[in-house]
């Protein structure tokens, strides 16, 4: 159960990466950074929370509600990943490319991503979806 729950929300992870890349791409030149970055993050939300309701936790349809708490989630996650870039950048005067990318897309995603998940199992499908509880 734990195996399969953890492989769904991973895949939706990549493939709304995926979209929010794609969408940005597309988006940047036409609307600037700033604009793009915003509904390239909205669209990847959405693709992230229909994978998880209906792929990893099974719902049966799409509720407002979670979606919302969903999207909590995931801007906190985002907050996580802006402050790990922050603190290296600013606070501890590591200014390199390679820094930024260990700093912004190595630790802060895999921060980011530990809580997502927990804010997604625990939050957003809280009741349903799981016989069993995820510590065993």
């Amino acid at each position: 159960m734990r195996r399969r729950e953890l492989l769904g929300f991973l895949g939706a992870g990549g493939v709304a990466y995926a979209a929010d890349l794609a969408l940005f791409l597309l988006l940047r030149p036409a609307l600037g950074p700033l604009p793009a970055k915003g509904l390239s993050f909205l669209a990847g939300c959405t693709v992230a929370y229909l994978g998880n309701a209906l792929g990893t936790y099974r719902r049966r349809g799409v509720r407002l509600r979670e979606y919302a708490v969903f999207f909590g989630v995931n801007l906190a996650g985002a907050a996580v990943q802006a402050a790990c870039l922050g603190v290296s950048h600013y606070g501890l005067g590591l200014t390199s490319p390679l820094a930024d990318t260990v700093s912004g897309l190595g630790v802060g995603m895999v921060l980011a991503t530990c809580l997502r998940f927990w804010g997604t199992r625990t939050l957003v499908f809280a009741a349903g979806g799981r016989r069993a509880p995820w510590t065993g």
